[in-house]
């Protein structure tokens, strides 16, 4: 089902007049709005260390639980992508990001409460201060660093980010 049959009236003048446009948007016939449902803005961070490892982490809730995640997140409302990843990674990991450097994007959806969100997941290679404390914050069950030759992408539950894990290992100069 696509998620626009989810909404059933004009967020505009509350009609229930509002009816399907094309693929991507409804149109209110009361008073004339259209609404396209768009991609939401989403980070994901590849963190390595002096020791060529990677930052990951544990989800600890779904969707995809316990399987393994990068750090990231949504992007809130006027916010680079480099100030959405920087939070996320403090946010879910207490490291604060030093620099963030865009590598690419993968779209996605994102199970939330019953509604699938469709992403487009920006990726971002980041430095931190590896000495810092490493936490598991968050929606983070556990966090630790991982030889990058020991990464296996088929353990990361996230579509996108599994992707993206396979894409970097490929790319990366070691």
């Amino acid at each position: 089902m696509h998620p626009l049959h989810k909404f059933h009236y004009c967020p505009v003048c509350g009609s229930a007049h509002f009816e399907v446009n094309n693929e991507k948007s409804k149109r209110c016939r009361a008073c004339g709005f259209t609404y396209y449902f768009n991609s939401c803005a989403a980070t994901v961070a590849f963190i390595l260390n002096s020791r060529d490892e990677l930052l990951v982490c544990r989800r600890a809730k779904e969707p995809a639980k316990g399987t393994l995640d990068l750090p990231g997140g949504f992007i809130d409302m006027y916010e680079t992508g480099e100030e959405g990843v920087s939070r996320e990674v403090k946010e879910e990991t207490g490291l604060t990001v030093g620099q963030a450097r865009y590598l690419f994007s993968l779209p996605n959806t994102y199970l939330y409460s019953d509604f699938l969100v469709h992403t487009l997941d920006q990726f971002f290679l980041c430095t931190v201060d590896e000495s810092a404390p490493l936490q598991a914050l968050d929606d983070v069950a556990e966090s630790w660093w991982v030889p990058l030759a020991d990464i296996d992408p088929a353990l990361f539950g996230l579509d996108s980010v599994r992707e993206g894990v396979k894409r970097f290992l490929k790319n990366h100069k070691r």
